[in-house]
């Protein structure tokens, strides 16, 4: 009798020594539970922080709409909260963050987006019996100031009189003008890769800069590719992290596609096509250990109804830039701030918020999303993604996000 008295005590000992060790798996999240006394932790502030957010669980807005959340302890490496963290999601704008880290990632802080203009043919005393091939690379930042700069180079070449044909060379992309599963009654600009100013008119700036810089045409305009032999009279480069800036801050769409192409054009041979860009995001997820076959990535800037993301990517995603500085020193300085610049600029302007969320918003028909970073009052560097999904007013999910933001900021 003894010894069974013995063994249950053991027994007992040992089912308690379990329930008072029990931690979070930082490498899995859906380990991590979410509320009552199962947090196994007496940190004051992550306590605090739970309870407020599970007072947030019972907000009006979820009795109507979806929620995905997880936020995540970068300075302890352990999960803060979840829920519905593996959960399918639209992500509107917060795709910009899929499209940035797999770009920074892929191609490096000093990649640049180049656009050149070529020549082809002899050059008789200071007229041009060729061709002028304009190679276009994408570059969403190019403005008149851009081609008059070129026309300008081009007079200064030597060159006062051209005969022959103003080539647009568009082969970096392929020819569809708009993202797969975007709304047709939408006002999107012209996925393009010679564009001015945002609009599809190159060759017709590029002839009249030529005109006003003093270079007399007898021209046709066409379409074509570079050929191997050719003499180069103008390069202008522009570096990602400028095209970053308003891409994140500004939320962009053409200049979110614009890296999206930059991906596929780095990822094939042939033009880039968005099946190239989305390979290589899903490459980058697999790199995540996460299934790439979950998700879907259609576009770079969230405009497509097939975008499909989860909180739990995002926050990987938040991870994987906060460990390598060569990322995140070019992603961290383009993401809006609360209440003082981009999309954040009218929102959390008074709080502990303030000054403090640095994050991507997202916004579309029936969809509100924030992601990014924040830091916590004890210390520690946050990540976070929440998706709000089948919202009837974008402003309630704001609302919702920014309550979440100053809960996660006490």
């Amino acid at each position: 009798m003894k010894k069974y008295i013995i063994t249950f005590l053991v027994f007992i000992l040992t089912v308690s020594s379990w329930a008072q060790v029990e931690s979070y798996d930082v490498g899995e999240v859906t380990n991590a539970p979410t509320n009552g006394n199962s947090y196994g932790t007496s940190n004051e502030w992550l306590w605090g922080v739970r309870n407020r957010l599970d007072g947030l669980m019972e907000d009006k807005l979820l009795k109507t709409s979806q929620l995905g959340l997880l936020v995540y302890d970068l300075t302890s490496e352990e999960v803060v909260y979840q829920k519905n963290e593996r959960q399918r999601m639209r992500p509107a704008s917060v795709m910009k963050l899929v499209t940035s880290i797999t770009a920074l990632d892929m191609l490096g802080g000093n990649y640049d987006y180049r656009t050149s203009v070529c020549y082809t043919g002899s050059l008789m005393g200071d007229t041009l019996r060729g061709n002028l091939y304009c190679v276009g690379g994408f570059d969403p930042m190019l403005s008149r100031q851009d081609v008059a700069a070129m026309a300008d180079t081009i007079r200064r070449f030597g060159i006062s009189r051209i005969e022959g044909m103003i080539v647009a060379d568009l082969s970096m992309k392929d020819t569809l003008s708009y993202g797969s599963g975007w709304c047709w009654d939408d006002d999107n600009d012209l996925l393009t890769p010679l564009l001015v100013d945002k609009k599809d008119r190159f060759l017709y700036v590029m002839a009249e800069e030529l005109r006003a810089h003093g270079v007399d045409l007898d021209i046709t305009f066409a379409r074509g590719k570079l050929p191997q032999r050719c003499t180069e009279v103008y390069m202008l480069s522009r570096n990602i992290n400028q095209v970053l800036q308003r891409m994140m801050k500004q939320s962009d769409n053409l200049y979110a596609e614009s890296m999206f192409y930059q991906i596929a054009a780095k990822s094939s041979p042939n033009p880039g096509k968005a099946s190239d860009a989305s390979g290589a995001m899903k490459r980058l997820v697999y790199k995540l250990g996460l299934d790439p076959a979950m998700y879907t990535f259609a576009d770079g800037s969230g405009l497509s109804l097939y975008d499909y993301v989860s909180p739990e990517l995002i926050v990987k995603l938040l991870r994987y830039a906060y460990q390598y500085p060569e990322i995140y020193s070019c992603l961290y300085p383009s993401l809006p701030i609360a209440g003082v610049d981009g999309t954040l600029e009218n929102r959390m302007k008074n709080g502990n918020a303030t000054g403090n969320v640095h994050a991507k918003t997202g916004t579309v028909n029936g969809v509100s999303t924030l992601a990014g970073y924040c830091r916590s009052a004890n210390g520690h560097q946050l990540c976070f993604a929440i998706l709000n999904q089948g919202v009837v007013k974008s402003s309630d999910g704001r609302e919702f996000q920014n309550k979440v933001c100053e809960a996660l900021c006490k």
